[in-house]
């Protein structure tokens, strides 16, 4: 017979909400590093291309006027 009552078998779910909230705080609070670590490299490759296109491209046809 089914109860609303929360038993061994069936613990209640503000515990397992208390871990899910400890554990988002603790990723929160390690921050993003990977995500920085992707971001900063896409950012670096972009900038190198650009530093290829200016010397490679640009500089050797001289200054324009």
């Amino acid at each position: 017979m089914p109860t609303d009552e929360p038993t061994a078998a069936r613990p209640d779910d503000g515990a397992a909400a208390s871990a899910a909230a400890d554990a988002a705080a603790q990723a929160l609070h390690n921050g993003p590093i990977g995500a920085f670590a992707v971001a900063s490299i896409a950012v670096g490759l972009l900038f190198l291309g650009w530093l290829a296109f200016y010397f490679l491209l640009f500089m050797p046809r001289g200054a324009s006027g």
